[in-house]
């Protein structure tokens, strides 16, 4: 076998001198690499310490300490007078350490050695972009949030004594504490009747979601969504395997004839709605229809997924009552956000449900979410105790009253002879559906041109519709005119 000090041990060990890790564990891990890539073939022989130093120009005691590592690590022995061995015995043909290639251990396999299932169900369809000005589909803005006082709450906790005991054990199923004052603030705010038992604590709603998919849906089942839904959901639901069935959507929401004449003619295991502010195009489901829905879910044994995915943004009267405030029977799954107007750091997702039901997604959440996140759960907990997310929540939405009107304002200034629109009673987004033909892809490209981004998640064409969801919560009002000039010039363009 070569001699040792023939190995190119300068091409494939690279220290960085800069680097916080210590210069031994660099080269050892270095060794290591080119062991297991067969760069440094088994029963291959290392330098001596003095002559490994001499060629990485190291002090001799870090090359004592990197043989030190890699013995303690099992990947070499120290054989008396003979010297440090790679551990192993290579039953074929010796490989050259002359013949290595210096940029192998820089390069990380480009694919998987075996095959594995895909699928395009679960791309991810959100895009990104460097343009100065975007809409979104309706997300609350992070200026406005007091992350100074959220801070100072989370590191009163994290100071306490008391809680060190809570941090030294995994705890999927949450803060008691905030599972108590959570279910107080849903009671009071949205006419329910829980208690903590009723609650499961997740990270968002796309995993409630899930969640309640993996227990309550099988392959071939049929669900039941809005001519128009939110296409996260739609995702997890395809992915499922189950059979996605539209429904119209009116002035008044959801259209309880179409649920009533499909199933009539066939089997329905669940439907999913957004009462408060049907996404995306922001009507509210009626009070009669919320009834007759409850009803029509009695009468087949379909359960409702009720997705309130933004309950507390409502501005010009007191928000109508989720169905789940008038389920009797156990029909309907509650889905929510709490803490939306928050950071996105402090808020979480949560599932209301009867405890049968709930035994079981919390074997599921132990699963996928194990440790879960008790500080941040405390956090919250506080802020509902003390009354804080309720003085928050009156400030924001005076601000985010001001913006929906004064965004109203910009598209009749600018736009009000090309789209239709309704005045949302709440949320952070409008809907608007144009009254000339316009390429909407097109649009998007001309509007980053001009430092304009509108994702193609906003955007909705077919033959019969073209339409948009802007979401305004984000923008200030200097934000918002700018933006709403960009569309308005561009859209003016392409028209003419």
């Amino acid at each position: 076998m070569d001699s040792p000090v023939e190995a190119p041990y300068q091409s494939f060990i690279k220290i960085d001198r800069k680097s916080d890790t210590a210069i031994y564990m660099q080269v050892a891990h270095q060794l290591i690499n080119a062991i297991q890539r067969g760069s440094l073939p088994l029963g291959t022989k290392l330098p001596g310490t003095r002559a490994l130093s001499s060629i990485l120009e190291v002090h001799r005691n870090t090359i004592v300490a990197v043989y030190d590592e890699l013995f303690a690590q099992g990947w070499v022995e120290s054989l008396p007078n003979k010297g440090t061995f790679v551990i192993g015995k290579n039953e074929e043909k010796p490989l050259k350490i002359g013949n290595f290639n210096k940029n192998n251990l820089q390069l990380y396999p480009s694919s998987t050695g075996f095959s594995f299932k895909t699928t395009n169900i679960l791309d991810n369809p959100f895009e990104h972009s460097d343009c100065q000005y975007m809409f979104n589909d309706g997300v609350p803005d992070i200026r406005l949030t007091q992350i100074d006082q959220h801070s100072r709450i989370y590191s009163s906790i994290m100071k306490r004594k008391g809680h060190y005991k809570m941090l030294g054990h995994y705890n999927h199923d949450g803060s008691e504490f905030f599972k108590k004052n959570l279910a107080n603030y849903l009671n009071l705010s949205r006419g329910l009747a829980i208690s903590k038992n009723n609650l499961l604590i997740t990270r968002s709603t796309e995993m409630s979601i899930f969640i309640a998919s993996e227990i309550l849906l099988s392959e071939g089942d049929v669900v039941l969504v809005g001519d128009l839904s939110y296409f996260s959901v739609n995702m997890i639901f395809q992915k499922k395997g189950v059979k996605i069935l539209s429904v119209p959507i009116d002035d008044e929401g959801l259209s309880v004839d179409g649920v009533r004449e499909i199933c009539k003619k066939q089997k329905i295991r669940m439907l999913y709605l957004t009462p408060h502010h049907h996404y995306p195009t922001t009507v509210t489901l009626s009070a009669q229809r919320r009834l007759e829905l409850l009803n029509l879910a009695n009468e087949f044994g379909f359960a409702i997924l009720e997705d309130d995915y933004d309950y507390d943004f409502h501005y010009d009267k007191s928000p109508i009552l989720p169905l789940a405030s008038a389920d009797t029977t156990g029909m309907v799954i509650y889905t929510g956000t709490f803490g939306k107007s928050l950071a996105p750091g402090f808020r979480t997702g949560f599932i209301v449900a009867p405890e049968n039901l709930m035994t079981e997604m919390r074997k599921y959440l132990g699963i996928i979410d194990r440790q879960g996140d008790i500080l941040m759960e405390q956090v919250l907990g506080e802020m509902i105790a003390e009354g804080e997310i309720h003085r928050y929540l009156k400030k924001s939405l005076k601000v985010y009253q001001e913006r929906r009107d004064r965004f109203i304002e910009l598209l009749n200034e600018h736009l009000g002879d090309y789209i239709d629109f309704r005045k949302p009673s709440g949320g952070l987004a409008v809907w608007i559906e144009w009254k000339v033909p316009l390429n909407l892809m097109q649009l998007s490209r001309k509007c980053s041109q001009d430092n304009l981004f509108l994702p193609k998640t906003l955007l909705y064409q077919n033959r019969e519709l073209t339409a948009m969801r802007l979401g305004y919560g984000h923008l200030t009002f200097e934000e918002m005119e700018n933006s709403v000039r960009i569309l308005a010039n561009n859209a003016k363009a392409l028209i003419r």
